[in-house]
């Protein structure tokens, strides 16, 4: 990896902002002196806050098996380069890229909202993904602890939660998870791309250490909570021969299952991957990018449901083949751990003591 030049953003993961496709207005840097200095500068993570209608997603894509997703958080300051969630950022007039990373909208009501969905007759038990967009532990949760918040609630219902993530700020609510697994309401997935800790700060600069993840798997897992490991996203050429040393290491500290997905570069994150990998890995771009398209039947993007995520192709079925293996080999006595949706129940609402007295 090449020396830092006085352009890079260090911290960062996307190194420019690119275009809004829905805004017809947008920034150039044709008069640098003109420009507003937060603009192009490493500017500090700015938090806005907002309060949504409503909290649980349905979740329409085939490629995913869980029926709802909720998100306590838009943007995320952990600053991976390839996030698929970059471009829904540009829903909220930002940007995919820096402001991705710097600009982040907290869902203060979430809570709330999401207690309120629960309490309707008509809502079906499904578990919801918490969070897969963006990750619910990012920096901010340790001060907002709007996670927290809707873990006691799910829990207060006995409701079905999957979640996933790379912070080890998932330990603090063990208390929560613990006692949800007990009643088979939860699993935790850990996502770990690289043991390497140069690589891990030039793709996740703001994200905890691969030693660190596997003590959550390790911590988890003693605690009775199911955890596994996301292996995830594959980047063919930079992290794919890591594949069987990360699932070994998870397996020895707990993990209960594997999974893993092959890089995309959908809408925006196409410039900013490019643009980021040719700065900080200059001798291998090229010979990355094309792996990338290889695995995608020639484009990045790739939007065809069912191989987007898995992708095709020699490559990708090398890929396919090297985890299949390191799971059979590590991970193959491991137990199922499916979702309880039974336990599921509505508090009761009490009346205050002047609606009794009508009664009495």
């Amino acid at each position: 990896m090449e020396d830092e030049k006085d352009n890079y953003f260090k911290g960062r993961g996307a190194q420019l902002n690119t275009d809004n496709r829905f805004l017809k207005q947008t920034y150039a840097t044709e008069h640098i002196e003109a420009l507003d200095e937060e603009f192009l500068s490493n500017s500090k993570t700015t938090y806005y806050h907002d309060n949504p209608k409503k909290i649980i997603n349905k979740i329409s894509s085939p490629d995913i098996p869980s029926g709802y997703s909720m998100n306590p958080y838009q943007g995320c300051e952990h600053g991976c380069i390839y996030c698929y969630a970059r471009t829904t950022h540009e829903y909220y007039g930002f940007s995919a890229g820096l402001d991705f990373e710097r600009k982040i909208i907290i869902k203060e009501n979430a809570p709330q909202l999401l207690e309120k969905e629960l309490m309707k007759k008509n809502w079906e038990v499904s578990p919801i993904m918490l969070s897969g967009n963006t990750d619910c532990y990012q920096p901010i949760e340790r001060k907002m602890q709007i996670t927290r918040k809707m873990l006691e609630v799910l829990l207060k219902f006995k409701h079905p939660v999957g979640m996933i993530t790379k912070n080890s700020l998932i330990l603090r609510d063990t208390d929560i998870l613990s006692e949800m697994a007990k009643h088979q309401l939860v699993h935790v997935m850990v996502s770990i791309t690289s043991l390497d800790n140069d690589l891990r700060l030039a793709m996740e600069p703001r994200t905890t250490t691969a030693k660190q993840r596997l003590k959550v798997i390790e911590e988890l897992t003693k605690a009775g909570v199911p955890a596994g490991v996301m292996t995830a996203p594959i980047i063919p050429g930079l992290n794919s021969d890591e594949i069987p040393a990360i699932i070994e290491e998870a397996a020895k500290h707990g993990a209960v299952n594997a999974g893993y997905t092959i890089v995309r570069l959908n809408g925006s994150i196409k410039n900013i991957f490019e643009d980021w990998i040719k700065k900080t890995f200059p001798d291998r771009a090229e010979k990355v990018l094309h792996q990338i398209a290889e695995c995608h039947g020639g484009n990045v993007e790739d939007r065809r449901f069912g191989t987007r995520m898995r992708g095709e192709g020699k490559i990708a079925e090398s890929i396919r083949m090297l985890f299949k293996t390191a799971v059979k080999k590590h991970m193959s006595n491991r137990m199922s751990y499916p979702y309880n949706l039974t336990a599921f129940t509505r508090p009761v609402v009490r009346k205050n003591k002047n609606q009794l007295d009508l009664f009495e």
